[in-house]
């Protein structure tokens, strides 16, 4: 048990619980966006990003890395999400469009591969 508990104060395995949160509300506007209101994938995709974009910054600055948020922070925490964003977008508009992958997959497939740039860059934004 304590071993557990040892293992979620890491910061990593709360990065990537918070990820885990952050990419159920994503896919969840994503889904919602693209399937009910007939957006573009991409409108969708861009969209929930930037919803669950700030979710992330209150998520990481109180939960991941335990620091205070600032204005500064949240200023700085969009280069955390530019690669992010770029990476992800080409993965789901290649996965879609060259792969023929259905659009409801890619971004999931997509997030395993930007995860650990994210957190490199996050950890030195935040604990600056």
């Amino acid at each position: 048990m304590i071993q557990k508990i040892k293992s979620l104060n890491n910061e990593l395995t709360r990065f990537i619980l918070v990820g885990g949160i952050n990419t159920l509300n994503y896919y969840f506007i994503f889904l919602l966006l693209h399937n009910l209101l007939r957006a573009h994938y991409m409108v969708a995709h861009i969209t929930g990003f930037l919803v669950s974009f700030v979710i992330s910054f209150y998520l990481n600055t109180y939960f991941t890395y335990r620091v205070k948020p600032t204005l500064k922070k949240f200023l700085q925490f969009p280069l955390t999400q530019v690669v992010n964003l770029s990476t992800s977008s080409f993965l789901v508009y290649a996965l879609v469009e060259w792969f023929a992958l259905n659009s409801n997959i890619a971004p999931i497939i997509a997030v395993f591969f930007t995860v650990p740039i994210t957190f490199i860059v996050t950890s030195k934004i935040l604990k600056q």
